[in-house]
């Protein structure tokens, strides 16, 4: 049975929607985030709701290996393909047929490796290495990657058409720094896996000062971090070494993002200048309640921009983060116009 996916955040809600809509079609699926932000465990969710959660669920790491080796693990080959082959071997394809295949760390492939897959992909069929005789393999493949594909696809570095190929369905696995609501649940799920794991029946308490310090942090390695800090805490038997750690990183990380703000806050002096113009032109269009409100609206494009970027554009956590109702954060947006900076 696959880790469930823990959270109560807008994100984790969508994609546990796009897995049970997507689970039952067999479309390609690409799952994309960084690092440690739990890829395996949505491919493991999608397998587990799928008709084929009775198959072979086969992952190949496709940055572990070099080329050679990463071929014949995927394809197979017969004996004698090459020095050292003396049996056959059965590729993951194959021993994926009818069940699914995960394809981890994709964006490392080599092109003429990618030139391979693709056509497993469009005629799911496949030679192993030394045999003419096509092998066929009716294998789901869900592929994951923490790099932008796209922009490898722009520099010449992943096929185009693959890329197309694998995109039927794409899901996206926010950080967890941009999700901090989902970090208590997570807590309670692993160290109740990990108590069981490690045979401790005296748990130490998680005080709401501790807690607080870890939803602060940014989690740079994500899940993978917090199970690590969880694990190690647990078997030390204190929180407070290692959250007060983690806390000193976290503020920091706040300090280099107050001088951030600082920076962008020198737009209010723009205000200052654009109504001393334009007291200097016309002073019968000069007023305090003119001045005020377009240094208000000013500040609030420039706050409200910058925490929708800190949070990936999740408003939700926006929101919560600047204490207005999701309503009027909506209302915001639109009334200033405000737009993410790739927009």
């Amino acid at each position: 049975m696959a880790t469930p996916l823990i959270g109560t955040s807008e994100s984790i809600e969508r994609i546990r929607e796009l897995i049970d809509h997507v689970a039952d079609t067999g479309l390609n699926v690409i799952i994309t985030g960084e690092s440690g932000v739990g890829k395996e465990v949505v491919a493991q969710n999608l397998y587990d709701k799928s008709p084929r959660k009775d198959k072979p669920f086969i992952k190949v790491n496709c940055a572990a290996l070099p080329d050679g080796l990463l071929e014949s693990e995927l394809f197979g080959f017969e004996r004698g393909a090459f020095t050292g082959a003396d049996r056959k071997k059965r590729g993951k394809f194959e021993l994926a047929h009818e069940g699914v295949i995960f394809l981890d760390e994709i964006g490392d492939m080599s092109l003429s490796l990618q030139s391979k897959l693709l056509h497993v992909l469009q005629s799911g069929e496949f030679a192993p290495l030394g045999s003419e005789k096509e092998v066929r393999s009716d294998a789901w493949v869900i592929a994951a990657t923490n790099q932008e594909l796209e922009q490898k696809v722009k520099k010449g570095l992943f096929r185009e058409d693959l890329y197309y190929r694998l995109n039927t369905i794409k899901i996206f696995i926010p950080p967890l720094r941009n999700r901090p609501e989902d970090i208590p649940p997570l807590i309670d799920y692993y160290i109740e896996k990990y108590a069981s794991q490690f045979d401790k029946k005296r748990i130490p308490k998680l005080e709401p000062d501790a807690m607080e310090k870890l939803m602060a942090y940014s989690w740079p390695g994500n899940v993978r971090e917090l199970q690590n800090v969880l694990k190690g805490s647990m078997v030390i038997g204190d929180w407070k070494e290692i959250i007060d750690d983690l806390y000193f990183k976290s503020r920091s990380a706040a300090v280099t993002s107050s001088e951030e703000s600082a920076l962008e806050g020198a737009s209010i002096v723009d205000v200052l200048l654009d109504f001393k113009g334009v007291y200097s032109s016309d002073q019968a269009l000069f007023s305090l309640k003119k001045v005020t409100k377009k240094a208000t609206d000013r500040i609030e494009k420039e706050v409200i921009s910058f925490v929708l970027d800190k949070t990936g554009w999740n408003r939700t956590n926006a929101s919560k983060i600047l204490k207005i109702s999701y309503k009027t954060i909506l209302y915001k947006i639109n009334d200033l116009n405000i737009k993410r900076h790739n927009e």
